[in-house]
């Protein structure tokens, strides 16, 4: 009986301990999506509190002069500035959580949040929909991995009181 409340007690102050981390360290747009979709994308985390000014014309992280890269420098930004909170992420599918390292020599991805400009912290999560059929409309898998290893914490539980 006492190892059973121990093992209950593991389990739950695991998942407690997962259930508070972000899903992954930097946030990432969808290199499979077309340019059109990922342009809305950078254009609202740029307008949303995101600090582009590495991807400016003159900034380091400018090359690769691309969308999919000035994408994901801008989601990340705005990521790191909401607190690493994962729906700050969702982008309406757009992006997506990485524990992979994007950023390049010369070009660092900030992993841990930053403080937010004069602004504030951005308030919105990303656009809400778009008018193009590019994929853009798939629904975020953002939040799903904390519901998921609650899941299969609660069956553990079940399985250890079986034995």
């Amino acid at each position: 009986m006492a190892s059973d409340a121990a093992r209950l007690l593991l389990l739950l102050a695991v998942a407690a301990a997962l259930a508070g981390r972000s899903e992954g360290g930097w946030c990432v747009c969808r290199p499979d999506l077309p340019d059109a979709a990922l342009q809305k994308t950078l254009d609202y985390a740029c307008g949303g509190g995101a600090d582009c000014k590495p991807i400016l014309q003159n900034g380091a992280c400018f090359s690769p002069d691309t969308v999919k890269a000035h994408c994901s420098y801008a989601v990340n930004s705005f990521y790191q500035r909401s607190g690493q909170n994962p729906q700050a992420c969702a982008f309406s599918g757009t992006a997506f959580l990485s524990n992979n390292d994007p950023g390049s020599p010369g070009c660092p991805y900030p992993s841990t949040p930053s403080p937010p400009g004069v602004d504030g912290p951005p308030t919105a999560q990303g656009p809400s929909s778009f008018n193009d059929t590019s994929g853009a409309g798939i629904l975020p898998v953002t939040g799903t991995v904390i519901p998921m290893v609650l899941l299969a914490c609660s069956l553990l539980v079940a399985l250890c009181f079986r034995l």
